[in-house]
């Protein structure tokens, strides 16, 4: 199938990348994450149109999504700063662990909810990966910047990245809860979903106020977004394993 064989590809140039940045090799790792990109998005494609939705009902939907996003958002801001070129590594170990789980998600086809018939779906989507992308990048230039004590610019950079992610997590929280309304009849519900995306944002909030008003080392800063990071990881992640559906309220 075009897809599976795509999609194989396209994880073995991610991991050739993870192989390159292991051996010090540069100059190679963001080619390889781009030869990745584009063999993933030839597979997304081809199985978007042989299923007539987007990646978004299944496990192996979300996962393959949420990898491509990721790496998508990780590539482009390396692209245009050299500092992001630099701390790239330290996100591709979360790029491996997503393309871990997915060889081992069932790549059957699911069934698309009549509450996913809405352009909010595609909104929301956009910009809770981009959110989870821009803090990934925010967390590997906070480790860069831990690693090399005098990078002040990486620390910097990362605490702008991760405003950014700020924005983005509160305009998926705002859309997330229109398409509730939308679909369900209420904006809230404080469904184990929405309580861990309130409590990711919280904690995101938190850390951006006391890099400004208390400025901690860039160690601090590192376990802080890292932190935020884990939250965000484990909403976007954890909901499967205690919810009978990938999105609460899916069913």
């Amino acid at each position: 199938m075009p897809e599976a064989a795509l999609l194989g590809l396209a994880l073995a140039a991610y991991g050739s990348a993870g192989l390159a940045a292991w051996r010090r090799l540069a100059v190679a790792t963001l080619p390889l994450v781009a030869l990745g990109l584009l063999l993933h998005t030839g597979a997304l494609g081809w199985r978007w149109a042989a299923l007539g939705h987007g990646p978004f009902t299944t496990m192996h939907e979300i996962l393959s999504s949420s990898l491509w996003s990721l790496a998508l958002v990780a590539a482009c801001a390396a692209a245009v700063s050299r500092e992001v070129r630099a701390a790239l590594p330290a996100a591709l170990p979360v790029l491996g662990l997503l393309a871990a789980w997915l060889l081992l998600a069932d790549a059957a086809p699911g069934h698309l909810p009549a509450t996913y018939a809405t352009p909010l779906l595609y909104l929301h989507a956009l910009v809770g990966k981009l959110y989870l992308g821009l803090l990934l990048v925010a967390v590997a230039l906070a480790l860069h910047a831990w690693r090399q004590a005098d990078e002040a610019r990486c620390d910097e950079l990362a605490h702008r990245f991760a405003a950014f992610a700020f924005v983005a997590d509160s305009l998926m929280l705002i859309v997330g809860a229109v398409w509730a309304q939308d679909a369900w009849g209420r904006f809230w519900a404080w469904d184990p979903l929405e309580s861990w995306a309130f409590v990711s944002w919280l904690a995101l909030a938190a850390t951006l106020h006391a890099r400004a008003m208390l400025r901690p080392a860039p160690r601090g800063q590192a376990l802080a977004l890292g932190g935020c990071f884990a939250l965000a990881f484990l909403t976007f992640f954890g909901v499967p394993f205690v919810s009978t559906a990938p999105h609460q309220g899916a069913l």
